[in-house]
């Protein structure tokens, strides 16, 4: 049942589990961005703005390793996230997991449309819609590999 308490490992065999889900959950948003129509352009916003360079000339390899690291960070915080969730929950479940997805969904589409899209240089006003409603779908596909990938890796080894 989507509220029975599910078993977890220890937070220290935890933070490691959230953070190859990140990097499966990365590949796996590449394949879709792959597939949209700005969907490979976040990652050159980062670098761009990192840069101030416009994201279609930002440095690639800049683009790679950034988009990488936030991937691997982000499955991180959402270890971070559900211990948080758990903690006030009581208990962890299907539920606390999804409901901690639901949570990092708003932070990642949030920041990237609050902060870094908003100081690339050069976009127009109708690409950064078009990348921001591309990044909110990548943002989905992640977590729709993180939530599971790392869920699963907890009862694994809990």
């Amino acid at each position: 049942m989507v509220t029975e308490t599910v078993a977890t490992p220890a937070p220290v065999v935890r933070f490691p589990i959230g953070l190859v889900g990140g990097v499966l959950a990365t590949l796996g948003m590449d394949l879709l961005m792959g597939r949209l129509p700005e969907g490979a352009t976040p990652p050159s916003v980062a670098a761009g703005v990192l840069t101030e360079t416009h994201p279609d000339r930002a440095p690639g390899r800049l683009a790679t390793v950034a988009h990488y690291l936030a991937g691997a960070g982000t499955g991180l915080l959402f270890v971070w996230l559900s211990l948080a969730t758990e903690a006030v929950a009581g208990t962890a479940s299907l539920l606390t997991a999804a409901a901690t997805g639901v949570v990092l969904y708003v932070l990642m589409v949030g920041f990237f449309v609050l902060v870094p899209l908003p100081r690339a240089p050069g976009l127009s006003s109708d690409r950064r819609k078009t990348t921001a409603r591309d990044w909110a779908l990548s943002a989905a596909g992640y977590l729709l590999v993180l939530v599971p990938a790392v869920t699963l890796g907890n009862q694994l080894l809990g």
